[in-house]
This record gives structure tokens, sequence and C-alpha cells, in this order.
């Protein structure tokens, strides 16, 4: 089963009264509980791709379906519910850190019945609760961010460079949340990264985006073993120079 299909997804934007193609045409399909890695170099469309998947930015061209409907036509808090989103800095509201994860909860005009399942559920302790966000640590921000995500019980997981900003041991213990939720709960992950040990650890299938074009797509251990593409072996190659 398809969870998610890009079909022929164009994006521009103006900058300085420059028109700027940040998607040329991506079109792909992203199988039920699958995880996609996204790679490419800074500035190639990976984040563009991930916002257009719950209405944070429109696609100018095309469609994307989320289980068979396309975006636009759904109900937008339905979508974002549905279609969940953590970034890179783990963002935090001013408060504690229940207050910040409940707060998905209240925008819906509800109370988070159980916090405690969620911060069990991310490996954080339950006293953290009380205490404020801006004094926790980078990974534990993180994990909050990821559990205040869950809160929704998205069908589909969006993952913005959610470990670039962490040290070793903190990103593999995301690592480990994340592909724990993917197996326990069948959640269809996007996730986009610099890393590429990290795209060949966690993925199933990658996908190289370089100028607003899907340059390759495949099965994780093919794409990094066998790449096809010309451009893709110059990229790894590129990149694995500099590790």
């Amino acid at each position: 089963m398809i969870e998610v299909e890009f079909i022929n997804i164009s994006k521009t934007f103006k900058n300085q009264n420059k028109v700027v193609h940040v998607l040329k045409g991506i079109s792909a399909k992203v199988p039920k509980g699958s995880i996609v890695t996204i790679i490419g170099p800074s500035g190639s469309g990976k984040s563009t791709i991930l916002s257009l998947c719950n209405l944070l930015r429109t696609p100018d061209e095309g469609e994307i379906l989320i289980r068979g409907k396309e975006v636009r036509e759904w109900d937008i808090q339905e979508l974002r519910r549905n279609v969940g989103i953590a970034f890179q800095s783990g963002p935090m509201i001013h408060g504690t850190a229940l207050d910040n994860l409940t707060l998905p909860a209240r925008l819906q005009g509800k109370e988070l019945e159980d916090p405690k399942k969620y911060m069990d559920f991310v490996g954080l302790q339950e006293e953290l609760l009380t205490r404020e966000a801006k004094e926790l640590s980078g990974g534990q921000r993180q994990r909050l961010s990821l559990a205040r995500t869950l809160v929704n019980e998205p069908v589909v997981l969006l993952l913005d460079e959610v470990t670039s900003a962490l040290d070793s041991i903190s990103t593999h213990e995301v690592e480990k949340l994340i592909l724990r939720i993917n197996r326990e709960q069948g959640t269809t992950i996007l996730w986009v990264t610099h890393d590429l040990s990290q795209a060949e650890r966690v993925g199933n299938y990658t996908w190289l985006v370089m100028d607003g074009t899907l340059i390759e797509e495949a099965p994780t251990n093919l794409f990094f073993s066998n790449p096809r593409e010309e451009k893709t072996k110059n990229f790894l190659d590129l990149k694995r120079e500099y590790v």
C-alpha cells in the first residue's frame, strides 16, 4: 500500500525579484510503514518536500496524495494530526516540558490524559514534566519534541535533520526511538538527513535530491552499494571523501 505519493510536484520561490525553482517535477511513492531517507546538497529542496506534505507550503504544480487523498482536500487540522513534523532544533514554547507536551491537545480544545505515557515512550523521566523546557539538554528537547508530535498519533512522520545538532550518543538514542516508533506503530517516515551513514542505517529506501530534481530512488542497501546514476555515484564519493 502506498501511504504518500508525489505526482509531478514543482515549487518556486521569489528571491530578490528572481524566481527560484526549488522543486522541478518530483514524482515518487512512499510505501506504508517504510522509512525513506532523503539526502542531497544544502538548498536542493529536501526540506521543501517535507513542508508540502502537511501544507506548511503548497505546491505550485502537481499533487501530493496522503492515503490516496490530495493534501489540499484534507481539513487542515485533520491533515496535521495525521502528518506530524519534527525539526532540527526541537523548538519549544515558553513554559515547562508539560506545557510543550500538551500543546497539540490544547490546540484542539482537549486535555492530554496521560502525559507520562508519552514521556515513557521517548525515554524521558516523568519528573522532567515540571522542568522549564529551556533547562532541558539538546537531546531531551529533541525527544520531547518527538513526544509532542506523537500526541496526535500521526500516520506519517516528517523528520527534518532532527539529530544534526546532537552529539553521537544522543543521535543514536533518537535513532533507536524513531526506529521503535516505526516498528511498533507502523508509522511511515520521511527523514531528511545530511548524514550518509545515518541514512544508510535507518532507511528502507533512499532518495537523492539535487537542484530540485529527484536523481535516484532505490532500496537503501542498493542505493549505497550499487547506485545506478552517475550523479549519485559522484555525490556519494564526494561526501565520503570528507568523512
